[in-house]
Order: C-alpha cells, then sequence, then structure tokens
C-alpha cells in the first residue's frame, strides 16, 4: 500500500504538465504526481481510457477520484484555504457546477493556454465514454 495519494494526470498535454507543476510550486499538494504514461495503472486500479479523459486522485487505499473531485482532493491536502476551496468544490451544488466547469476545460483543453494538438481528448464514442 502507498503512503501517500497520487495524482495522475496526461503528460502529453502541455496544458495538463502545465497546470500540474503550477499547482506543485504554488499550492504544494501533499501527493505524488505522475503522468499516466508512465504510472503503473494497473497497481493504482485505473484504466489508460479514464487516465486519457480525467485528471485522477487515487488514495492511499485505492479509492480513485476524478475530474473536478480529484482537482477537489488536490485542493484538500494542500491545506490553508486552498483546503476551503476544496471543501466547496465537494458540496453540491458547487459539486455540479465544478464538474461541468471541469468539463468544460478538458474537452477543450487544447484550445486553452499551452494546449497543443496533443491535448485533444480522444473521440468519446471511439472510447466508448
Amino acid at each position: 500500500m502507498r503512503n501517500q495519494p497520487v495524482l495522475v494526470f496526461d503528460g502529453d498535454c502541455s496544458f495538463c504538465s502545465t497546470s500540474v507543476k503550477f499547482a506543485e510550486r504554488r499550492l504544494q499538494p501533499r501527493c505524488e504526481t505522475i503522468p499516466w504514461q508512465f504510472a503503473d495503472l494497473e497497481a493504482l486500479g485505473v484504466t489508460s481510457t479514464r487516465a486519457e479523459h480525467e485528471v485522477l486522485w487515487v488514495t492511499p487505499r485505492g479509492v480513485v477520484y476524478g475530474g473536478a473531485q480529484a482537482v477537489a482532493k488536490a485542493l484538500l491536502s494542500a491545506g490553508g484555504g486552498w483546503a476551503l476551496a476544496g471543501a466547496l468544490l465537494m458540496v453540491s451544488p458547487i459539486r455540479w457546477v465544478a464538474h461541468g466547469g471541469y468539463r468544460l476545460v478538458a474537452n477543450n483543453r487544447h484550445r486553452m493556454p499551452g494546449g497543443t494538438a496533443a491535448c485533444a481528448l480522444p473521440n468519446r464514442r471511439a472510447v466508448g465514454l
């Protein structure tokens, strides 16, 4: 069993990589960060399809949170004011808004600052999502 949570992100996406580097510098979440392309996904209990689709937070016990909830968990682990923001993202109806906002950004990350064509998500129909 791991000692700390793992934040799994898309290492091929410049927007995602830049966001994680920013979080590591400024928020300092208490977790390991690893691109899904280099992670032992089977040991983490996630599929490559899910890892391509959203950022993931995997607890030491193997509970997996995705998307906005993964972001909320990272904020909670950072403590201070960030933890308050993370807690708010976990509460309805803010959680619903956060999910929609996360999907909007994730689906358009190739258009975000620093994004490239490599940031585009696979076609949802092709991966069965």
